[in-house]
């Protein structure tokens, strides 16, 4: 069964329709893109998957034994969020924030759970450090480490690399890389960076208010639709792509 799976989904933000009979599932190990121009309803998607948004028609569903605070999310920063006067092992502990019921402190194993996410994302050293005097790069890789807290599945993440420097950037990805080919967590990620994060995921979900796609990776690329709107994102062609584009991979597309 999917870990989550969206079926005749319809959403709206302030009472606009922004997503309309949206049909996807996302399995264990998958990485799924999720991409769209400013509007597509990529964020509305998200509240809904976190289960902060109901359908107006449709259904979600979580499988695997998958609770709706067993999914690490990482949203986009604040700048009140860069500043938090806290320590990195504090900050990543708090993640076990919703696993500890009526208990007002932090049990041993949950401590344990921490450090162990910590060593995950290379930060075992940043113990003590005050997290607002760390780096972009850094400060991602700890809010990371503390929805894994969270989650031992499923990793939600909004624009994960905005603000960050290019070198940064391709560590963080190569993270998440790691931890859904290593550690077998599931990941869905929001991202304008096409260039950078297409080539890495399993399963693509493209918005948009005409057409929208879900598929692999692979079906996406062969698609004469789809790589022409990667190509004007500036996405770097692969070498004999174009030579096997085919119209019949277009039957992945839902016309609204």
């Amino acid at each position: 069964m999917a870990l989550i799976e969206c079926k005749n989904v319809t959403l709206a933000y302030e009472k606009n329709v922004v997503l309309e009979d949206l049909s996807f599932e996302v399995n264990e190990g998958d990485y799924l893109c999720i991409i769209g121009e400013n509007g597509s309803g990529k964020s509305t998607l998200m509240k809904a998957l976190l289960g902060l948004k109901a359908p107006l028609r449709g259904t979600i569903t979580r499988g695997d034994g998958l609770m709706r605070n067993q999914i690490g999310y990482l949203p986009q920063q604040t700048g009140v969020q860069k500043d938090f006067p806290a320590s990195v092992f504090e900050v990543v502990l708090s993640g076990c924030l919703n696993g500890s019921g009526w208990r007002p402190f932090y049990t041993r194993a949950q401590k344990q759970t921490a450090l162990d996410n910590m060593a995950k994302l290379n930060i075992t050293a940043l113990k003590n450090a005050c997290y607002r005097e760390l780096s972009g790069g850094q400060q991602q890789r700890v809010l990371i480490a503390r929805a894994l807290c969270a989650t031992g599945k499923l990793l939600l993440l909004d624009e994960p690399v905005t603000g960050l420097d290019p070198v940064a950037s391709g560590e963080l990805y190569e993270l998440i890389d790691h931890l859904n080919r290593a550690h077998g967590i599931t990941v869905i990620m929001i991202t304008h960076d096409t260039a950078a994060a297409l080539p890495r995921c399993t399963h693509i979900l493209h918005l948009h208010r005409d057409t929208t796609f879900f598929g692999r990776r692979e079906d996406y690329a062969q698609c004469s639709v789809c790589v022409e709107t990667l190509d004007a994102a500036g996405h770097p062609e692969v070498p004999g792509e174009k030579e096997h584009m085919h119209h019949e991979c277009c039957e992945h597309h839902i016309h609204f």
